[in-house]
């Protein structure tokens, strides 16, 4: 073999994809009641009712109510008992995301290749089958009690998973135009980014697509830092804060604090109308952090000509920031749990491959606004 053929065999290997992901599967929530929960994202986000686990499906200690829209799954799983490790992962962190499942099509595969490059077992391959087929799923730890799940469907036309059955409630509201997710942050604690940065690239092979420093990311009073893990396809992000020293309490701090630990701060979900989505949302009861009316003077100059009307923007509260392939719109809800943890990002690109570094100091200013209310600034 030619000596340029052997280097461009090497330079192959080194960039296959050991983690090929085709997707985010599903999102699940630990929460105190899976009921309310899964109404309030059919009532509010426009969720549908797709799935349900519980006594009458033979699960004895837990119950799960799965909803959806359009790529979007989320699950809802509240104990049926006490002393369970769902129950103490509830009182620890209150309401919040327990499981990141990607969707792939070795499930063990993906398991192995991550433990070996250091991961941590949460879940070794076991296979689930039903009449419709079956599904293999295996699991490895990650910031927090968080854990990724990796789910192998190819031989599955199930509902959802083994165990679930529908679940068709007479009340079904519409949906309001929600997508797909597009990015995932995590919250990590102090000096912690750069250790789960390298957890991404060595056990699961993202790579770094953007960071934000102190400067980039600060206001008069608070400071974060963050980077963007993807994967070798783009389709998963995760951007990983950590606080940064500043004069009072960051965001991070407060997450950090009211949930116990790191963990998922907020969920992006796309749309291809923004204006109309955050409409229907707000008639819905959803509410979203508010920018100044100043954020909209010289809004042309700043961001350039876009398709969107002004006014309309305005008046719902839609950022807008530009990078060298187009724009975005984004707006961010207000925590949707009781602890001021968790909360959820609407965007719309149209080109725009960033996150909104134009409006981080308009965002953070309004989250600080709302921390004030708290008292926790």
């Amino acid at each position: 073999m030619e000596t340029n053929e052997l280097a461009q065999e090497s330079s192959t290997l080194q960039h296959t994809d050991f983690l090929p992901i085709n997707g985010t599967d599903y999102i699940e929530f630990y929460v105190s009641n899976a009921l309310q929960s899964a109404h309030y994202f059919q009532n509010a986000f426009g969720f549908q009712p797709l799935a349900y686990a519980g006594l009458e499906t033979g699960s004895t200690d837990q119950e799960c109510y799965v909803v959806v829209q359009d790529k979007i799954r989320l699950v809802f799983t509240s104990p049926l008992k006490a002393g369970t490790h769902i129950g103490a992962h509830i009182d620890k962190h209150g309401d919040g995301v327990k499981t990141i499942a990607l969707w792939v099509d070795d499930a063990t595969c993906a398991y192995n290749e991550t433990m070996k490059r250091g991961a941590k077992s949460y879940l070794k391959p076991i296979t689930r089958k039903d009449g419709n087929g079956e599904v293999i799923r295996s699991g490895i730890g990650t910031y927090g009690d968080t854990v990724h799940i990796f789910v192998e469907r190819k031989n599955y036309n199930g509902i959802f998973l083994p165990g679930f059955m529908s679940w068709k409630p007479l009340h079904i509201p519409s949906d309001v135009g929600l997508k797909y997710v597009d990015h995932m942050v995590g919250n990590v604690g102090w000096n912690e980014m750069e250790t789960w940065v390298k957890f991404y690239e060595d056990v699961m092979g993202f790579t770094s697509m953007a960071s934000f420093d102190d400067k980039d990311i600060s206001t008069e009073y608070t400071a974060l830092m963050s980077k963007v893990m993807s994967n070798g396809n783009g389709r998963i992000k995760f951007p990983i804060n950590e606080p940064a020293e500043g004069k009072k309490k960051s965001q991070v701090e407060e997450y950090l604090n009211f949930y116990g630990g790191p963990g998922v701060q907020h969920i992006a979900v796309a749309t291809n109308n923004i204006v109309d989505t955050v409409t229907q949302l707000r008639e819905r009861g959803v509410e979203f952090l508010q920018v100044p009316d100043s954020y909209y003077l010289n809004l042309y100059e700043r961001i350039g000509s876009i398709d969107e009307n002004l006014e309309r923007l305005k008046d719902l509260g839609i950022l807008v920031d530009r990078d060298d392939e187009g724009y975005l719109l984004q707006i961010f809800t207000k925590p949707v749990t009781s602890r001021p943890t968790l909360f959820f990002e609407i965007i719309q690109r149209k080109g725009a491959k960033s996150f909104g570094k134009g409006n981080f100091k308009a965002l953070f200013e309004a989250i600080e606004r709302e921390q004030m209310l708290r008292g926790t600034l």
